[in-house]
């Protein structure tokens, strides 16, 4: 009875594969984002154009951060000699202009991350119609983006690179 049994199983499940041999091998397709975010031409000119929007407030930042770290080093060198009265007014002075730094980094971040976010989004929505016309054009069953192992037979990041520089992709 268990060879009949294991008999039965193995006849079903030559009938459920038959389908899926009919219809041929599965082109499958990987691409890496993280790669198309750093390398792609859209997204350098997208970090571009992000560097060029936030300098002038990085050169602020630095210099207060210049300021605070002279007014620092005033309290380190020569807070013992101060009068008192001096000292707590230098003091507060730092203080309060650490505070207002810490801020305003913290404005300056977080400004930075959704800009970065919404650039990077218009260059992922950029390649993801780059992919789908891949996919299309080649008969693509499925291609994945990120994946923790992916042979490189199967990697199209180059190509979708290629695309979004106005390349002709290779194949």
């Amino acid at each position: 009875m268990p060879h009949i049994a294991t008999w039965l199983a193995a006849v079903l499940l030559s009938f459920l594969a038959l389908p899926a041999a009919a219809q041929g091998e599965s082109k499958i397709g990987f691409v890496n984002t993280q790669r198309i975010l750093r390398e792609a031409a859209p997204a350098v000119r997208a970090q571009k154009k992000i560097e060029a929007e936030f300098a002038k407030r990085d050169q602020e930042m630095a210099r207060t951060g210049d300021q605070l770290k002279k007014l620092q080093d005033e309290l380190e060198r020569q807070g013992v000699t101060m009068a008192e009265s001096q000292r707590r007014t230098k003091e507060r002075e730092f203080a309060e202009l650490n505070r207002e730094f810490q801020r305003r980094q913290r404005e300056f971040r977080e400004d930075l991350n959704q800009r970065r976010n919404e650039e990077l989004a218009q260059v992922v929505e950029q390649a993801n119609r780059v992919i789908r016309q891949i996919a299309e054009q080649e008969k693509y069953d499925i291609i994945f983006q990120d994946a923790v192992y992916a042979n490189t037979r199967i990697d199209i990041t180059d190509r979708v690179i290629k695309a979004l520089e106005g390349k002709p992709a290779a194949r």
